[in-house]
């Protein structure tokens, strides 16, 4: 299965989920800290949009492409 065939749901509690803490919650970063080098290093798009922003708040209903590893949506919980 493809990641284009599969979107992964992420449940939040908060408001928001910013995109380093997404990261590092699905262990696609070991922690917090590698999240700016692996944003400049691989490209992620938010709804469409490239964006390297490890603050960038993402909200449910939030679509994220970490492009050839995962795609996910925001969602409550």
């Amino acid at each position: 299965m493809t990641c284009e065939q599969m979107e992964k749901e992420v449940k939040i509690d908060a408001p928001f989920i910013t995109l380093g803490q997404l990261l590092k919650e699905e262990g696609i970063i070991p922690t917090g800290g590698a999240a700016k080098w692996f944003l400049k290093e691989h490209e992620v798009k938010v709804n469409g949009e490239l964006d390297n922003r490890r603050g960038k708040k993402l909200y449910p209903g939030d679509h994220i492409d970490v492009v050839g590893i995962e795609q996910v949506v925001i969602a409550t919980n």
